[in-house]
């Protein structure tokens, strides 16, 4: 898209994005795409299902920008109403399209549609000079549509995996070929733990204000990452300009950065451990099964992880884990000896090479001045038998499943650093 270009803008539609029934997920997976092909994105905008309301919207776009991409209101319902109001912002009226109707009777004859069909044929009307976008994965087709002078509006559903089927078979070759110039932008993240945002960004201070590459920092609950962004013609050409910001960050958080991209901490701790030939094992306490349901998350963990004991009370620590009531007794579940405890005994009864123990107070209720909401105690039994005791004490703030996770996101990075200490 030239210098002079105003831009482009996204328009979600649906009465249920405003009353927060749905997130809008759409919407940021468009501006990642738009932001790869190198457009200058500016505005993004949400409107109800109220025919005269999006009709005003998409008139005050049409003056501002070169391009609108819309989601959501193509189905059957009355409150699908984008085609309808965007061809009525320009006067316009709407033409069946013969041919779609027999592709929706098509995709529903063999399915288990129980309506009478005729309701989606409104699903087949268009400008008459419009071009379609077939929607594999659904029965709303969008459209590309010049209804005035620089001026193009592209439509899609709601539905987020049509949406994005149609993007990528049909809206990016016509992106590139309208709009984009020879540049486009191309990104590469790196992945902290361990370590705060604000801590992270005071040390890379000079790098905040690169102009080609951009380094942009984000934070999620437990995780930052650093999005290094450069302006290129080809992806060759982006990592070179990538390439110095990248090693020097590597080298002043050697052992904060756990991964790039697509990484998460539990499929880089599966990756460790299948280099190893390890196993591992958990038992849980106050994570009931999140520590778990991390590592099963990933495919390809079962080479890795065996199993867990959830021993969420006392009777279940003593009968399924072998932790004497007395221990109990004396120490308290939550305490550094019987976490331990959990550790070596689970890792003996699983048989695994490495063992997890985590036990703690995620609140809201339950804390004591000697043991407050937030107290975690996490304990790591290796091959060698070595123990590595950890004691954390979170935020009271917090709600009860941040706790949670943040304990899960201390056991994988406290054995990811231990795994990176052994291999050196």
């Amino acid at each position: 898209m030239s210098s002079n270009s105003k831009g482009v803008e996204i328009l979600s539609i649906g009465t249920e994005l405003l009353l927060g029934n749905i997130i809008n997920t759409n919407s940021q997976w468009i501006s990642e795409q738009l932001s790869q092909l190198g457009l200058n994105h500016f505005r993004q905008s949400t409107v109800g299902d109220n025919c005269d309301r999006i009709i005003k919207v998409i008139q005050e776009i049409s003056k501002r920008s070169n391009l609108l991409i819309t989601t959501g209101g193509l189905g059957p319902t009355p409150d699908d109403l984008t085609t309808e109001a965007i061809a009525k912002s320009f006067n316009v009226s709407l033409f069946e399209r013969p041919h779609l109707w027999d592709e929706i009777k098509q995709k529903l004859s063999n399915s288990n549609f129980q309506e009478d069909f005729s309701i989606l044929r409104k699903q087949c009307f268009f400008p008459k000079n419009a071009q379609i976008i077939n929607n594999p994965r659904g029965t709303a087709p969008g459209m590309i549509w010049e209804p005035i002078k620089d001026f193009t509006i592209l439509t899609f559903p709601g539905v987020p995996s049509e949406m994005k089927t149609m993007w990528e078979e049909t809206a990016v070759e016509f992106i590139k070929t309208k709009f984009s110039d020879s540049y486009s932008f191309f990104s590469n993240t790196l992945k902290f733990a361990g370590i705060g945002e604000s801590t992270v960004a005071e040390k890379i201070k000079d790098l905040l204000n690169l102009k080609n590459p951009t380094v942009a920092p984000y934070a999620n609950l437990g995780e930052v990452k650093l999005r290094i962004t450069a302006r290129a013609k080809n992806v060759v050409e982006a990592k070179n300009i990538i390439k110095p910001v990248k090693e020097k960050l590597k080298k002043e958080f050697s052992k904060f950065i756990f991964g790039e991209d697509n990484d998460t901490l539990p499929s880089v701790l599966i990756k460790e451990l299948s280099k190893r030939n390890q196993t591992i094992v958990f038992a849980e306490s106050c994570t009931g099964g999140l520590l778990s349901s991390s590592l099963t998350s990933i495919s390809g963990s079962s080479q890795v992880f065996k199993g867990s004991i959830i021993s969420y009370s006392n009777e279940l620590k003593n009968s399924l884990l072998n932790i004497s009531e007395n221990k109990l007794n004396k120490y308290g579940a939550v305490s550094e000896e019987v976490c331990e405890a959990m550790a070596i005994n689970v890792k003996n009864r699983l048989g695994a090479d490495w063992a997890i123990a985590i036990s703690g107070i995620a609140g809201p209720n339950g804390g004591t001045q000697e043991k407050p909401v937030g107290l975690v105690f996490i304990s790591i039994a290796g091959p060698t038998n070595h123990i590595t005791n950890i004691k954390k004490i979170f935020n009271s703030t917090r709600i009860r499943t941040e706790i949670q996770t943040l304990s899960v996101n201390v056991c994988l990075n406290s054995l990811r650093l231990i795994l990176l200490s052994n291999s050196k």
